[in-house]
């Protein structure tokens, strides 16, 4: 694994896009793992990781998040030794400390001496992680797909289709209590693509953290959108999202006026 690393770091330029290229390299090496040892029978890959690996969103993305659809033969305990035991046989150091005693099961996959023997740190103390979370009371509604994935190795996963993503990124978008570039940078792609949402779990997810059922519907969605943008901090959005930014020109997109007016456009008919 190290020297695959090696040669796919050769083709990057920066610095900072080494890093994330190799961080990504880990997870889609984690997504095998997790498919080798069956876990997609419990688990749908979803966020933004999965948007780009699954339909080839353009930035880097830092975690590894699942929704857990079928309890049964579920064990996060499991999957976590599972992890490292695969890690370990494929030449790479791993710790991790998971926490299952609340609803969203997590851990943060630390891989010491990584950096330095890819040549990214002079440091043998300075780690790459992954944070890997699996919320295990999903709201319902949710729609799955499965398919093979061809990166640097072929697996399959199961994932949210499209919209049912598109309605767990519009929750994040709207939601979250603090700004997450990300997020909107995603969005903006979501309505380049002239994605409709999973309705059903949109409103779902809305009223199990908010309490309130807002019955939003293709009628009202355009107005939905445009009453969340306006909560949205651009600026903060920026700075947040321009490190996961293989081409720093597109943060230009960031504009309020200019996702307003697309807004309108692209959901004109609704």
């Amino acid at each position: 694994m190290i020297d695959l690393i090696r040669q796919q770091l050769a083709k990057v330029v920066t610095d900072e896009a080494k890093f994330t290229r190799c961080r990504e390299l880990m997870q889609i090496l984690c997504l095998k793992i997790l498919d080798e040892h069956k876990m997609f029978d419990c688990l749908a890959f979803t966020g933004g990781t999965a948007l780009r690996v699954v339909f080839g969103v353009r930035r880097f993305s830092e975690d590894l998040d699942f929704s857990l659809v079928e309890k049964r033969n579920y064990s996060f305990a499991r999957l976590n030794h599972e992890l490292l035991k695969s890690l370990e046989l494929s030449g790479l150091k791993a710790q991790s400390k998971p926490k299952d005693e609340k609803v969203v099961h997590s851990t943060m996959l630390k891989f010491p001496g990584l950096l330095k023997a890819v040549g990214l740190s002079p440091l043998e103390s300075q780690n790459l992680s992954i944070k890997l979370e699996i919320v295990t009371n999903p709201p319902q509604g949710g729609q799955v797909e499965t398919r093979i994935i061809q990166k640097e190795y072929v697996f399959s996963l199961t994932h949210f289709d499209l919209a049912s993503m598109f309605a767990t990124k519009l929750h994040a978008c709207f939601y979250r209590p603090y700004v997450k570039g990300r997020d909107d940078y995603d969005f903006i792609w979501y309505m380049g693509n002239k994605v409709m949402p999973n309705f059903t779990l949109l409103n779902n997810a809305i009223t199990q953290t908010q309490g309130t059922t807002p019955n939003i519907d293709e009628k009202n969605f355009k107005e939905f959108l445009l009453r969340g943008i306006e909560r949205v901090d651009f600026k903060d959005a920026q700075k947040d999202v321009e490190r996961f930014l293989d081409d720093k020109r597109e943060l230009r997109l960031f504009d309020a006026d200019l996702i307003q007016k697309s807004i309108k456009a692209v959901y004109s008919s609704y």
